[in-house]
Protein backbone atom coordinates (compact mmCIF):
# COMPACT_ATOMS: atom_id res chain seq x y z
CA UNK A 1 0.00 0.00 0.00
CA UNK A 2 1.52 3.36 -1.01
CA UNK A 3 2.28 5.93 1.67
CA UNK A 4 3.13 9.60 1.71
CA UNK A 5 4.12 12.12 4.35
CA UNK A 6 1.48 14.07 6.24
CA UNK A 7 2.28 17.74 6.82
CA UNK A 8 0.83 20.53 8.89
CA UNK A 9 0.36 24.10 7.69
CA UNK A 10 3.84 25.03 8.91
CA UNK A 11 5.36 22.53 6.47
CA UNK A 12 6.51 20.09 9.15
CA UNK A 13 6.04 16.36 8.62
CA UNK A 14 3.83 15.04 11.44
CA UNK A 15 3.43 11.46 10.25
CA UNK A 16 2.46 9.30 7.30
CA UNK A 17 -0.82 8.57 5.60
CA UNK A 18 -1.69 5.37 3.76
CA UNK A 19 -3.14 5.74 0.29
CA UNK A 20 -5.55 3.49 -1.56
CA UNK A 21 -3.85 1.14 -4.01
CA UNK A 22 -6.83 1.34 -6.35
CA UNK A 23 -6.44 5.11 -6.72
CA UNK A 24 -2.75 5.93 -6.14
CA UNK A 25 -1.10 2.73 -7.40
CA UNK A 26 -3.20 2.15 -10.51
CA UNK A 27 -1.73 1.31 -13.93
CA UNK A 28 -0.97 4.56 -15.76
CA UNK A 29 -2.99 4.73 -18.98
CA UNK A 30 -1.67 7.63 -21.06
CA UNK A 31 -4.22 7.30 -23.93
CA UNK A 32 -7.09 7.55 -21.41
CA UNK A 33 -5.63 10.70 -19.87
CA UNK A 34 -5.06 12.19 -23.33
CA UNK A 35 -8.65 11.54 -24.37
CA UNK A 36 -10.10 13.05 -21.19
CA UNK A 37 -7.90 16.16 -21.46
CA UNK A 38 -8.94 16.60 -25.10
CA UNK A 39 -12.58 16.25 -24.06
CA UNK A 40 -12.15 18.83 -21.26
CA UNK A 41 -10.45 21.40 -23.50
CA UNK A 42 -12.99 20.86 -26.29
CA UNK A 43 -15.83 21.47 -23.85
CA UNK A 44 -14.35 24.90 -23.03
CA UNK A 45 -14.92 26.05 -26.62
CA UNK A 46 -18.04 28.12 -27.16
CA UNK A 47 -18.56 26.94 -30.72
CA UNK A 48 -20.29 30.20 -31.68
CA UNK A 49 -17.95 31.14 -34.55
CA UNK A 50 -19.76 31.91 -37.80
CA UNK A 51 -18.93 33.31 -41.24
CA UNK A 52 -20.92 33.63 -44.46
CA UNK A 53 -20.40 31.59 -47.59
CA UNK A 54 -20.68 33.13 -51.06
CA UNK A 55 -24.35 32.17 -51.11
CA UNK A 56 -25.07 34.11 -47.91
CA UNK A 57 -23.23 37.41 -48.37
CA UNK A 58 -25.26 40.40 -49.49
CA UNK A 59 -24.97 41.66 -53.06
CA UNK A 60 -23.65 40.14 -56.25
CA UNK A 61 -25.77 38.03 -58.53
CA UNK A 62 -25.09 39.97 -61.73
CA UNK A 63 -22.27 38.89 -64.02
CA UNK A 64 -19.62 41.58 -63.64
CA UNK A 65 -18.57 41.60 -67.31
CA UNK A 66 -19.09 39.52 -70.43
CA UNK A 67 -17.65 36.01 -70.64
CA UNK A 68 -15.36 36.54 -73.64
CA UNK A 69 -13.37 39.28 -75.26
CA UNK A 70 -12.15 41.29 -72.26
CA UNK A 71 -8.86 39.45 -71.76
CA UNK A 72 -9.67 39.04 -68.07
CA UNK A 73 -10.43 35.87 -66.17
CA UNK A 74 -13.92 34.44 -66.44
CA UNK A 75 -16.10 35.54 -63.52
CA UNK A 76 -19.74 35.58 -62.61
CA UNK A 77 -20.70 37.57 -59.49
CA UNK A 78 -18.33 39.71 -57.42
CA UNK A 79 -19.12 37.88 -54.19
CA UNK A 80 -16.87 34.92 -54.92
CA UNK A 81 -14.16 34.27 -52.26
CA UNK A 82 -11.36 35.90 -54.30
CA UNK A 83 -13.09 39.29 -54.24
CA UNK A 84 -13.23 41.85 -51.44
CA UNK A 85 -16.55 41.53 -49.62
CA UNK A 86 -16.92 38.05 -51.04
CA UNK A 87 -17.94 34.94 -49.13
CA UNK A 88 -15.65 32.66 -47.14
CA UNK A 89 -14.53 29.29 -48.48
CA UNK A 90 -15.66 26.50 -46.11
CA UNK A 91 -17.04 29.13 -43.73
CA UNK A 92 -17.07 28.04 -40.06
CA UNK A 93 -20.53 27.58 -38.59
CA UNK A 94 -21.78 27.18 -35.01
CA UNK A 95 -21.10 23.65 -33.81
CA UNK A 96 -20.70 21.53 -30.71
CA UNK A 97 -17.13 20.44 -29.95
CA UNK A 98 -18.04 17.98 -27.18
CA UNK A 99 -16.11 14.70 -27.19
CA UNK A 100 -18.04 11.98 -25.38
CA UNK A 101 -15.92 9.87 -23.01
CA UNK A 102 -17.26 6.72 -21.30
CA UNK A 103 -17.48 6.81 -17.50
CA UNK A 104 -15.00 3.92 -17.13
CA UNK A 105 -12.42 5.78 -19.20
CA UNK A 106 -12.89 8.96 -17.13
CA UNK A 107 -12.35 7.00 -13.90
CA UNK A 108 -9.31 5.25 -15.39
CA UNK A 109 -7.84 8.61 -16.44
CA UNK A 110 -8.40 10.11 -12.98
CA UNK A 111 -6.64 7.19 -11.27
CA UNK A 112 -3.82 7.34 -13.81
CA UNK A 113 -3.35 11.07 -13.24
CA UNK A 114 -3.28 10.74 -9.44
CA UNK A 115 -0.86 7.80 -9.59
CA UNK A 116 1.39 9.69 -11.99
CA UNK A 117 1.55 12.76 -9.74
CA UNK A 118 2.27 10.61 -6.68
CA UNK A 119 5.09 8.83 -8.50
CA UNK A 120 6.57 12.21 -9.43
CA UNK A 121 6.42 13.36 -5.80
CA UNK A 122 4.01 16.19 -6.58
CA UNK A 123 1.24 15.32 -4.11
CA UNK A 124 1.29 17.03 -0.71
CA UNK A 125 -1.15 15.91 1.98
CA UNK A 126 -1.93 18.39 4.77
CA UNK A 127 -3.79 17.52 7.96
CA UNK A 128 -6.00 20.59 7.46
CA UNK A 129 -5.97 24.09 6.00
CA UNK A 130 -7.70 26.56 8.28
CA UNK A 131 -7.23 30.32 8.17
CA UNK A 132 -8.41 32.79 10.78
CA UNK A 133 -9.25 35.30 8.04
CA UNK A 134 -9.20 35.47 4.26
CA UNK A 135 -5.84 37.21 3.95
CA UNK A 136 -3.60 36.52 0.94
CA UNK A 137 -0.42 36.72 3.02
CA UNK A 138 -1.62 33.88 5.26
CA UNK A 139 -2.17 31.52 2.33
CA UNK A 140 1.09 32.63 0.70
CA UNK A 141 2.92 31.76 3.93
CA UNK A 142 1.32 28.30 3.97
CA UNK A 143 2.19 27.63 0.32
CA UNK A 144 5.79 28.69 0.95
CA UNK A 145 6.04 26.42 3.99
CA UNK A 146 4.72 23.48 1.94
CA UNK A 147 7.11 24.32 -0.94
CA UNK A 148 4.13 24.61 -3.28
CA UNK A 149 4.67 28.16 -4.52
CA UNK A 150 4.45 27.39 -8.25
CA UNK A 151 1.14 26.37 -9.85
CA UNK A 152 -0.32 24.80 -6.72
CA UNK A 153 -3.78 23.26 -6.86
CA UNK A 154 -5.38 23.16 -3.41
CA UNK A 155 -8.10 20.50 -3.15
CA UNK A 156 -10.69 21.09 -0.41
CA UNK A 157 -13.47 18.71 0.71
CA UNK A 158 -15.94 21.61 0.65
CA UNK A 159 -15.95 25.38 0.24
CA UNK A 160 -14.02 27.28 2.90
CA UNK A 161 -14.61 30.99 2.35
CA UNK A 162 -11.42 32.15 4.08
CA UNK A 163 -9.20 29.76 2.11
CA UNK A 164 -10.88 30.62 -1.19
CA UNK A 165 -10.59 34.38 -0.58
CA UNK A 166 -6.98 34.10 0.58
CA UNK A 167 -5.99 32.08 -2.50
CA UNK A 168 -7.85 34.19 -5.07
CA UNK A 169 -5.09 36.81 -5.35
CA UNK A 170 -2.24 34.28 -5.57
CA UNK A 171 -1.13 34.05 -9.20
CA UNK A 172 0.44 30.62 -8.68
CA UNK A 173 -2.33 28.92 -6.67
CA UNK A 174 -5.92 27.85 -7.22
CA UNK A 175 -8.55 26.11 -5.14
CA UNK A 176 -10.90 23.35 -6.22
CA UNK A 177 -13.17 20.82 -4.54
CA UNK A 178 -13.35 17.06 -4.63
CA UNK A 179 -16.54 17.11 -6.70
CA UNK A 180 -15.01 19.46 -9.31
CA UNK A 181 -11.54 17.90 -9.49
CA UNK A 182 -10.60 16.92 -13.04
CA UNK A 183 -7.73 15.26 -14.90
CA UNK A 184 -6.64 18.42 -16.73
CA UNK A 185 -6.23 20.44 -13.50
CA UNK A 186 -4.32 17.58 -11.86
CA UNK A 187 -1.85 17.26 -14.73
CA UNK A 188 -1.55 21.02 -15.23
CA UNK A 189 -0.71 21.77 -11.59
CA UNK A 190 2.85 22.00 -10.33
CA UNK A 191 1.91 20.62 -6.90
CA UNK A 192 -1.32 18.99 -5.81
CA UNK A 193 -2.13 19.97 -2.22
CA UNK A 194 -4.87 17.86 -0.60
CA UNK A 195 -6.25 18.14 2.88
CA UNK A 196 -6.62 14.86 4.71
CA UNK A 197 -10.42 15.13 4.49
CA UNK A 198 -10.24 15.79 0.74
CA UNK A 199 -7.97 12.78 0.29
CA UNK A 200 -10.47 10.53 2.07
CA UNK A 201 -13.29 11.86 -0.14
CA UNK A 202 -11.26 11.21 -3.31
CA UNK A 203 -10.58 7.65 -2.21
CA UNK A 204 -14.25 7.09 -1.40
CA UNK A 205 -15.28 8.23 -4.87
CA UNK A 206 -12.63 6.49 -6.98
CA UNK A 207 -11.46 3.48 -4.95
Amino acid sequence: MPKTALYNMEGSAIGEVELSENVFAAPINVPAMHLVVRSYLAAQRQGTQSAKTRGEVRGGGRKIYRQKGTGNARHHGNRAPQFAHGGVVFAPKPRDYVIAVPKKVRRLAMKSALTSRLNDGDIIVVDEIKLSEGKTKLMAKTMKALKAEKKALVVLPERDENVVRATANLAEAETTYVNTLNVYDILNAGKLVLTKAALQSVEEVYA
